[in-house]
């Protein structure tokens, strides 16, 4: 049942308002400012909340403004839009404390937690759009907040940063744009459907279809980092930590993987899909891009670039589970939406903690580290075990969701993809491990400040909901559960 509801909205403005309003305090307003920022992800919390156990019910909430003739903006909550939106608003308040006690003393954080606040209301946008038109738009406002945030630093690497991810995602945009309008001139509609609205035109416009839909996917590849369309992630490290943590768990890197599913589900719809014979080249990309990061990955002794190309690689997992076009592939798909997320976040949050401790940015500098930072090395070594897959922590889930449904779809040469890039993975991760807790450091550490609370809890909270998610996977309303109850009751309807 859909319910008419300003909700939807109200999810969007408790960021997009406090973003606003922090633009115009001053840099000493240190309260203030803290008290918006807390108080806007804290309501929007609560405004999701309210709203799942409604949506578990079977309700959806969902608002048209008229925007265009024929075309609205819609903003709708339906199981897929809180999936991502719970993951934002979650992600976001722990981010928020982390980014307070990371920038303590730094210039412009004002401006920092404005354009930080914009980046998430542009992200609950696309969680919640309820057609194509609404999704570009605040999709492409996200590529618009997220740059200032990229380039906060102003050095010269930061603004060469700045200008390829413009590059890189101003194309993009252009793609999805094309698309878009094409879509519209041979279907009349954009709003999104359970089983997709492309799927009753004539075999004769299937050729455009196919087209229209590699458009769609160049676009979304974009901000999803799919190979070749992933070199601006790997760049944009020089941002600080907290806008690292923002763009590979919470908004950029996923509003592109949620857009394809998107596309796959609610566009064109999965069998059609797959009889379109779009969904086997996209399982190859996504493989492709799988191997492709971890082995770049391999390569890279600063750590936070062997993390970026670490998401080029574990992001597409989403896609590789949705385009198998099976229930079991699509369970592991999106609940890899959220496994991820907490255990990116928590790496991020640990690399910036080593950076403004110790001074460490290398992975060669990070001999004996776990002696002299333990919990932040505790939390690290969590998330990074968990993204190899071992269990029972949330990486393994996703794994073996996505291997089960390569089974299913008679895929098997997936296993073997996902097999290699778990080697890989520990490859890449385990020196890292091996480094922090048994190695030596070459001279005499010198005494450092201890670790912030506001730096350290953040990433010690993400990394035991990693745990949990994991150990407790079965239980009502886990992202496993939540899951399979987007496969079943939205997409597998008939």
């Amino acid at each position: 049942m859909i319910t008419q509801s300003w909700l939807p909205l109200l999810v969007l403005l408790t960021s997009l308002l406090s973003g606003l309003i922090i633009f115009t305090l001053p840099e000493n307003n240190v309260r203030t400012r803290t008290t918006l920022n807390l108080l806007a992800a804290f309501s929007k919390i609560g405004l999701v909340s309210w709203m799942i156990w409604h949506i578990y019910q079977g309700q959806h909430y969902q608002i048209h403004i008229q925007f265009l003739p024929n075309i609205d903006f819609i903003l709708q909550m339906d199981p897929l839009a809180v999936m991502f939106v719970s993951l934002s608003a979650v992600l976001w308040l722990v981010t928020t404390f982390y980014a307070i006690g990371y920038l303590e003393g730094s210039p412009h954080r004002s401006r920092f937690f404005g354009f930080f606040s914009l980046c998430v209301a542009a992200t609950s946008g696309v969680a919640m759009a309820g057609n194509l038109l609404t999704f570009l738009i605040c999709y492409e406002l996200l590529t618009l907040a997220a740059y200032p945030l990229i380039v906060h630093r102003g050095t010269e690497a930061a603004r060469k940063a700045g200008r390829t991810y413009l590059i890189y995602t101003i194309g993009g945009g252009v793609s999805l744009l094309t698309g878009t309008v094409w879509l519209y001139t041979l279907t009349g509609t954009l709003d999104f459907t359970p089983q997709g609205f492309v799927q009753q035109l004539s075999p004769a416009l299937h050729p455009q279809l196919t087209i229209i839909f590699m458009l769609l996917i160049m676009g979304l590849g974009v901000k999803a980092a799919l190979v070749p369309l992933h070199g601006w992630l790997p760049q944009a490290m020089v941002a600080p930590a907290p806008v690292s943590a923002l763009l590979h768990a919470v908004a950029v890197v996923k509003a592109g993987a949620f857009g394809i599913v998107r596309v796959l589900y609610d566009v064109y719809g999965i069998d059609f899909s797959a009889t379109l014979g779009v969904t086997a080249p996209l399982v190859m990309l996504a493989a492709i891009t799988i191997i492709y990061g971890s082995l770049r990955a391999l390569t890279q002794d600063n750590l936070k670039r062997r993390l970026a190309f670490s998401t080029v690689s574990q992001v597409s997992y989403i896609t590789l589970g949705v385009a198998l076009a099976g229930p079991i592939g699509a369970i592991g798909g999106l609940v890899h939406l959220v496994h991820q997320g907490l255990m990116k976040i928590t790496l991020f949050f640990c690399a910036g903690n080593l950076a403004e401790t110790l001074g460490i940015h290398k992975i060669s500098e990070m001999k004996g580290v776990g002696r002299r930072m333990p919990l932040t090395m505790t939390a690290f070594t969590l998330a990074a075990l968990g993204m190899i897959g071992v269990p029972p922590i949330a990486g393994f889930i996703s794994k073996w969701y996505l291997g089960m449904g390569a089974l299913q779809s008679g895929l098997t040469w997936v296993i073997g993809v996902l097999l290699i890039s778990t080697l890989l993975n520990a490859a890449y991760f385990l020196p890292i491990l091996y480094t922090a807790w048994f190695d030596r450091p070459d001279t005499e550490p010198i005494a450092h400040p201890k670790t912030s609370r506001l730096l350290l809890w953040p990433p010690l909270i993400t990394a035991l909901l990693s745990l949990a998610a994991g150990l407790f996977a079965a239980l009502p309303y886990t992202p496993l559960e939540w899951a399979r109850f987007i496969v079943d009751l939205e997409f597998l309807q008939p």
